[in-house]
């Protein structure tokens, strides 16, 4: 009775998939082949391209048979989409596949990428069915592991290529300047009450009182010039230009000792003051005004363009009523020096009553310190005290992206985005934390609006293409770059000569650096440099230890015993 169940069996399977092969519940593993194999990693996926061959005599005329590519890693399978194909008798639109001749076929398929998948498997299902029945064949190994080289890239770039910080514009010493004029009558160099009286000669004198007695002002020039208009004779007004000067330096000198103080005095003088009346002359409405000025332009002989402009008769008589009477002066130019507050004073105030410091003294506050969490405390009561100011909320977001917090980070550069959706830093470090996040296509977006940025853009962008698997855009938009991530797409594009260069100019070195190094000598059939860039990556950081021994970049090495002695 058994072995005419069996007879039975072997019947029913011969007429669906007949084969020389008298198993006929598996396929043998030599009809497939799968590009690449390994598995790689490529823009956030784990393609493959596996190339079958069905028999001749193999593929009933009257059966089904669907294809179901699945991979498997720890404890786990993934399935691709399915790919069905039908015998000559099947009516449907999958391909057919002849009894006689059999067939090959290609089946495209495609996994998200997860870590996991670096140890993993990929096989075929098979579910066969006919008119009467359905089931499986034995599945079939096609490939082994996943290379996720591409997936070194640096997401968080920390201190170095990371996030901008707007810088302050706080100055220790601020130069405040005051003017005033002593106006002259025409040809005349006495001093009037009048001017001397004045509320910009008052003021400017007080201003220099005031300095005497403050410990943080300094007078420190004071220049006083006199100067003639350019009518009347050159030797006239020569003289006149000199005592104006001469006059009122005495008079300042004077009032200096009424406040016992004394100040050096820079004192010139200029006997047609040509450039003081172009200004004048541009600014005003007087008739044939662009005449007058290109008489200026046309003649440098200070008499000549005298008897030109005079020679405009109306425009002369405006000219000597609202212009000339200015230029009769004397020039008085103060210069005060104010230091600000001290390094000590400054940092007390930001730890103990902020808001006795001015938006650029509290943002200098926070270069005072080192320490991240004292910084990001600075920075908070920067956005408290003066929130509309676009630095505190993107510096405050700086730091907390070097803490790794991208979640408040990108919180505070959308508060600084709020304020001015145009800065280029700003926008620049919002892409950060959108990379951080893995959000490449609203790290891609911040970025586009980054122009301008003292970030490096090009490293963010090239990571962003790396990472999407555009290779050759990352390849352009990183240039001449010299970072972990530049490298690590020069050895995704099988440039090792130009990898190595751009790891040897990283201005930081770290782990990833002598990983990426190591990677570079395996491909290279290099031992040495494997071996001395894994010890050298292990000691900066031991997580490397474990990474290294599931990196199928690595598998030739596997049971080196020397490979072995740096992972144990």
């Amino acid at each position: 009775m058994r072995k005419q169940l069996i007879f039975v069996v072997s019947m029913v399977l011969a007429l669906v998939l007949s084969s020389c092969n008298k198993d006929l519940t598996s396929l043998d593993p030599s009809l497939f082949t799968c590009t690449p194999n390994p598995l790689e990693v490529k823009g956030g996926k784990v393609d493959a391209t596996i190339t079958g061959t069905f028999p001749v005599k193999y593929f009933a005329k009257n059966a089904t048979v669907t294809v179901t590519p699945v991979l498997t890693f720890d404890g786990k399978e993934v399935k691709a989409a399915a790919s069905t194909f039908q015998g000559e008798k099947v009516v449907g639109n999958n391909q057919t596949i002849s009894y006689k001749a059999g067939g090959s076929y290609t089946i495209k398929t495609s996994f998200e990428y997860v870590p996991e998948m670096v140890k993993s498997e990929l096989w075929l299902d098979f579910s066969v069915a006919t008119s009467k029945k359905t089931y499986a064949l034995q599945r079939v190994k096609v490939a082994d592991g996943v290379i996720a080289t591409s997936q070194l890239a640096s997401k968080n770039f920390g201190v170095e290529n990371g996030a901008v910080i707007l810088a302050d514009k706080f100055q220790r010493v601020i130069q405040e300047m005051q003017e005033a004029d002593i106006k002259f009558l025409i040809q005349q160099s006495a001093l009037r009450k009048t001017e001397t009286k004045s509320e910009d000669i008052v003021a400017l004198t007080k201003k220099i009182e005031e300095a005497k007695n403050a410990q943080n002002k300094e007078v420190t020039g004071l220049e006083i010039a006199g100067y003639a208009s350019p009518d009347g004779s050159i030797e006239l007004n020569t003289n006149l230009a000199e005592k104006r000067q001469k006059v009122t330096s005495d008079f300042i000198n004077k009032e200096l000792k009424k406040i016992k103080t004394s100040v050096s005095i820079d004192s010139k003088f200029t006997a047609e003051d040509w450039d003081g009346f172009q200004k004048l002359m541009e600014s005003s409405n007087i008739q044939d005004k662009q005449v007058i000025l290109r008489v200026l332009t046309m003649y440098t002989d200070p008499e000549q363009r005298e008897r030109e402009i005079k020679n405009l008769s109306v425009a002369f008589k405006s000219i000597a009523d609202e212009i000339l009477p200015q230029l009769r002066r004397s020039r008085l130019k103060l210069t005060v020096d104010i230091t600000g507050k001290s390094d000590a004073e400054i940092a007390q105030l930001a730890n103990e009553d902020a808001s006795k410091l001015s938006v650029e003294e509290l943002l200098y506050a926070a270069t005072l310190t080192e320490n991240l969490s004292d910084k990001a405390a600075i920075y908070q009561k920067a956005t408290e005290l003066y929130a509309a100011d676009v630095r505190g909320f993107n510096n405050l977001g700086a730091v907390q992206y070097q803490q790794g917090n991208i979640d408040a980070a990108a919180a505070n550069f959308a508060a600084a985005l709020n304020i001015d959706p145009k800065d280029p830093n700003a926008n620049y470090n919002a892409g950060l934390c959108a990379l951080a996040k893995g959000d490449l296509a609203n790290a891609e977006v911040y970025f586009g609006k980054s122009a301008g940025t003292s970030g490096n853009l090009n490293n963010a962008l090239g990571t962003v293409y790396t990472l999407k698997g555009d290779y050759a855009k990352a390849k352009t938009t990183f240039g001449s770059t010299a970072t972990n991530n530049a490298a690590l797409m020069q050895i995704l594009d099988g440039n090792y000569n130009g990898a190595r260069a751009t790891l040897d100019a990283v201005a930081q070195p770290d782990a990833l650096t002598s990983y990426l190094g190591a990677v570079i000598g395996a491909r290279t059939n290099n031992r040495d440099a494997v071996y001395g860039n894994l010890r050298k990556a292990i000691s900066l950081d031991s997580a490397y230890k474990a990474k290294v021994v599931n990196d199928l970049e690595f598998s030739k090495f596997f049971t080196d015993d020397t490979f072995m002695s740096i992972v144990k």
